[in-house]
């Protein structure tokens, strides 16, 4: 839940993808497929807490956690809820506006979430005492990196690497975004974007949502234990592939 990219695509669609930085023992296995408020929902639940950090509807919608709003925080234990939780709480609300405006914050940890709403895309921050809400362009490349574990100058040396890709790539579909979610960086273990600090904190996945106008596609590629699994959900709720 440390890297977030969304590049759009051709025809309305997108691809997000989501390095998750965090304890090995965490690591879920398999995508999990669930009903959720009239909604079929993908998800990879955490092995801890029991919920996620990732999870798309067959409404349309997506969100995507990152920990961490601006900087790091001081953390205030205990919190009220998991913000995995809270990610599978939002598929309960009708439109994305009304989570944001009505979700009660209250003594949650701080946080980042991308949220994508039937063509509409939307970045949520609250930093324990307020919440700051922009909407985005979901025409435009969009990279984020979790503020609890890479400081403002990681984070836009991060931000370069990115741009640099960009260029370096004619065509940004899912082989060479991949590319840009394994290889990035300067051959530092500790700020690249696949991540290992001493193997306390290191990057246990890469999650990619690959949506288009009639399916939601999530690829788990499970870096613990190297394995692949995927899901996909027609807009109607129907799986349609699994393995």
């Amino acid at each position: 839940m440390c890297t977030v990219t969304f590049i759009p695509q051709a025809d309305q669609g997108f691809i997000l993808s989501s390095n998750r930085d965090e304890q090995a023992d965490r690591s879920p296995q398999n995508i999990t497929i669930a009903d959720i408020a009239q909604q079929k929902l993908l998800f990879p639940r955490d092995a801890g807490a029991g919920g996620t950090w990732i999870a798309v509807s067959d409404q349309n919608k997506m969100l995507c956690l990152l920990n961490g709003a601006f900087e790091i925080h001081q953390r205030q234990l205990p919190y009220r809820l998991s913000r995995g939780v809270m990610v599978l709480d939002f598929f309960n609300y009708p439109e994305a506006k009304d989570f944001m405006a009505q979700y009660n914050l209250e003594n949650i940890e701080p946080f980042t979430l991308v949220i994508y709403d039937r063509g509409a895309l939307y970045e949520l921050r609250w930093d324990g005492i307020e919440r700051y809400i922009k909407v985005l362009d979901p025409q435009q490349i969009h990279i984020w990196s979790s503020a609890t574990l890479y400081s403002k100058e990681v984070r836009e040396k991060r931000e370069k690497w990115f741009a640099d890709w960009q260029q370096k790539n004619e065509h940004l579909d899912l082989t060479a975004i991949l590319d840009f979610h394994k290889n990035a960086g300067e051959g530092d273990p500790w700020n690249d974007v696949i991540m290992n600090r001493l193997g306390i904190v290191e990057t246990v996945s890469i999650t990619n949502v690959v949506g288009t106008a009639e399916a939601i596609q999530m690829l788990y590629h499970d870096l613990v234990n190297n394995k692949i699994k995927q899901e996909k959900i027609y807009l109607k709720g129907e799986v349609v592939e699994s393995n």
